[in-house]
């Protein structure tokens, strides 16, 4: 399952590569890309233990949505008497056979 974060800097959601890992360098748990460039950029260090902790709350939202995933749903059956009411039996076929 992936890992979903959420930007410090800016608030948005990312979904950055399963490797942790852009061809430029490693992924950021706490910034986007568009942060993390221009935190590198000013020369600004991620704090370890913000990483540490961003990974672990993605970890556990992760293991939580999958222990949540729903059971398999039933195939549709049809009953297997005909209903109660009489608006069922009503109809045009009824009609007609009275009119007749």
């Amino acid at each position: 399952m992936r890992l979903v974060f959420e930007c410090v800097e800016c608030g948005s959601h990312y979904l950055p590569p399963e490797a942790m890992a852009y061809p430029d360098g490693p992924a950021s748990p706490i910034w986007c890309t568009g942060c993390q460039t221009a935190k590198r950029a000013a020369g600004v260090r991620e704090d370890p233990l913000l990483a540490r902790v961003a990974l672990a709350a993605a970890r556990a939202a992760s293991a939580r949505a999958a222990a949540e995933e729903p059971a398999v749903a039933r195939t549709d059956v049809r009953p297997s008497r005909p209903p109660v009411s009489r608006r069922a039996r009503s109809g045009p076929g009824v009609l007609r056979g009275k009119l007749a």
